[in-house]
C-alpha cells in the first residue's frame, strides 16, 4: 500500500484552503487542550465558555452560552456544572425570564480564566501569534465573520 502524501500543488485551491482550516483549528486546539489541562486542570472546552463570560458586560443566559460556543446545549450545560462545582461560576435565576438561568464568572472564576488565557497565549504565540503577520491576523478575522454569517445556509 502506497504511503504517498498528495501534494499541495495537486489539490484545488478551495480544498487545500478547507483543509487548512480543518487542521489549523484541530492542531490548535490540541495544542491549546494539553496546555490549559496540564497548567489549570481545565480543558478547552471550559476556557470557551469562560472566554465568553469573560468577554461579557454582566451575566449571560445559559442558552446564549449554547448559541455563541461551539458546544452543544447539553455540553454547555455540563461544562457549567463542573465550573459551578469548582467555583468558578455562579448561576442566578434570570430577572428577565423566570424559565432562564444566568451564569457569570466569580471572583475566583475571574482569576483563574486570567492565568488560563495568559497560558492559551503563551502557548499559541510560537505557533500563531508570533507567526502570522496584523494583516494576516485581519485577513483571517474577515474569513471567520464570512463563515459564521452563513452557518445555517
Amino acid at each position: 500500500m502506497a504511503t504517498r502524501k498528495l501534494p499541495p500543488a495537486e489539490m484545488s485551491e478551495a480544498d487545500h484552503a478547507f483543509y487548512g482550516l480543518v487542521w489549523a483549528g484541530t492542531v490548535l486546539t490540541e495544542r491549546v487542550d494539553r496546555a490549559l489541562t496540564k497548567a489549570h486542570d481545565l480543558p478547552v472546552s471550559w476556557f470557551e465558555v469562560m472566554l465568553w463570560l469573560a468577554s461579557s458586560d454582566g451575566p449571560v443566559s445559559a442558552s446564549v452560552l449554547g448559541n455563541s460556543t461551539m458546544l452543544s446545549r447539553s455540553q454547555v450545560s455540563r461544562v457549567l456544572d463542573a465550573l459551578q462545582a469548582r467555583g468558578l461560576v455562579s448561576r442566578t435565576p434570570s430577572a428577565r425570564d423566570a424559565r432562564s438561568v444566568e451564569v457569570a464568572l466569580t471572583a475566583e472564576g475571574r482569576t483563574v480564566f486570567e492565568e488560563a488565557d495568559a497560558t492559551r497565549r503563551a502557548c499559541l504565540a510560537p505557533v500563531f501569534t508570533d507567526v502570522l503577520e496584523q494583516e494576516d491576523m485581519a485577513a483571517l478575522s474577515a474569513v471567520w465573520r464570512k463563515l459564521k454569517a452563513h452557518k445555517d445556509a
